[in-house]
């Protein structure tokens, strides 16, 4: 077993708890993750639910980097399609010199909501001049790139400041050939979004398309659910769905429930639309199950780093998932 676990945190909230309860349960999982040997934790980006705590990752990353040592912190991720690549890149400036070497900038190309977010989002916004995600994308890697010393105090010069004796480390998230090209043109480190399509073929054409691009590994984010056993197991997944929402001219997006499915299509006004289920990349099962799952696909596909994201909404099955993912590892090793 020769590949790294990482972690994707949403901040889930329980029925009629204060955000600030699923906000400290993302705290101490983020402690826990560090002393189990995850090598990064990553903070996920949605608006305007009732279930999910996390709007702002770059909050929760500062947050985070203060209260643990050495554990790698970032977004998966900022959806860049809101905001200023300028200010993207200040934030995770100011992260990076906060904690260098330990800030990571993950970028979605998704809205991270539903359309009435979105628009409150984008609001006076011109579309025109913002641009494609790729001229976003080459934008933000730009504001990034610049000298870590200013060569003069020269005040007519525009920097992304404070420019941090190591610039996070960049990833763009995305499940699709066209965003592995994407990423390897413009040097970005790519995460295949598995956890959100598990299409096996679509999986080896991405990251096939990225390594013979790039010459690097692609990450993959799967979703994982571990209990002491797999009847135990089973019970934890029982009723999980993704659907994915394919509108004829528009961006399509990824939920979990097929009401989301209907609130997206009846927000955006849409008429040509096609509402799928979708089969995410579950492994599920004892510690040794799933890490025979997880040695198959480091195997085939040559993935070394997996970020695991898990549906588990009670707190404790969630940690026991994650601690007994992680001992497993290190035992094996």
């Amino acid at each position: 077993m020769s590949y790294r676990l990482s972690l994707l945190d949403k901040s889930p909230m329980l029925a009629n708890e204060p955000a600030s309860s699923a906000l400290q349960r993302t705290l101490q999982l983020a402690q826990q993750a560090e002393r189990w040997g995850y090598h990064r934790f990553w903070l996920a980006e949605h608006h305007n639910s009732a279930q999910l705590a996390s709007p702002s990752p770059e909050v929760l990353i500062a947050w985070i980097i203060a209260q643990t040592q050495h554990i790698r912190v970032g977004s998966g991720g900022v959806m860049l399609q809101h905001y200023s690549p300028y200010k993207v890149a200040e934030n995770f400036n100011l992260l990076a010199s906060l904690a260098p070497g330990r800030i990571d900038l993950g970028v979605g190309k998704a809205p991270g909501g539903l359309p009435l977010s979105t628009r409150a989002l984008q609001a006076g916004v011109d579309a025109q001049a913002k641009g494609s995600f790729a001229d976003q994308l080459k934008q933000l890697g730009q504001w990034l790139d610049a000298p870590p010393q200013p060569a003069a105090d020269d005040e007519e010069t525009l920097r992304a400041t404070p420019l941090p004796p190591r610039p996070a480390n960049r990833f763009l998230l995305g499940a699709s050939e066209e965003s592995a090209t994407l990423a390897a043109q413009q040097g970005w480190q790519l995460v295949f979004a598995a956890h959100l399509n598990g299409d096996r073929q679509l999986m080896e054409n991405t990251l096939g398309t990225y390594h013979r691009l790039s010459g690097q590994r692609a990450l993959v984010a799967v979703q994982v659910v571990v209990a002491d056993s797999p009847a135990e197991a089973d019970l934890l997944v029982k009723g999980l769905r993704h659907y994915h929402v394919k509108v004829n001219g528009g961006q399509g997006v990824n939920v979990a429930s097929l009401e989301q499915a209907e609130r997206y299509v009846r927000q955006g006004g849409f008429t040509d639309y096609v509402i799928e289920p979708r089969t995410p990349s579950l492994l599920k099962g004892t510690a040794a199950q799933v890490h025979a799952q997880l040695d198959a696909l480091h195997q085939h596909y040559g993935i070394d780093e997996f970020v695991i994201d898990t549906p588990i909404a009670e707190p404790g099955a969630r940690a026991r998932s994650l601690e007994l993912l992680a001992t497993h590892l290190l035992v094996a090793a």
